[in-house]
């Protein structure tokens, strides 16, 4: 579990360091990744509204197409968020 909470603290010090676009790579059976860090995502983003977490699993049974369109997803959110920024 420790390495769950390790990314945990470093996602949530990226944030605070002006860094609210994140991809969480996640390998093959990483179980502490699976249960700790992607549990916390959603507390993370009720704490940083800003922060524009994703999770992307990397192992034989998950689909490269929608590895990518998660990837893309964030990608488009990243950057109507800055065009809002812009706007305002």
């Amino acid at each position: 579990m420790g390495e769950g909470w390790l990314l945990t603290g470093e996602v949530v010090s990226h944030i605070k360091s002006g860094v609210t676009n994140v991809i969480s790579a996640q390998p093959f059976g990483c179980l502490p990744n699976h249960i700790v860090a992607k549990g916390m995502v959603r507390k993370i983003k009720d704490e940083y509204p800003k922060a524009n977490i994703v999770a992307i699993d990397y192992d034989p049974s998950a689909s490269k197409v929608n590895q990518e369109n998660r990837i893309r997803l964030m990608l488009a959110n990243a950057k109507l968020s800055e065009e809002m920024k812009a706007s305002i």
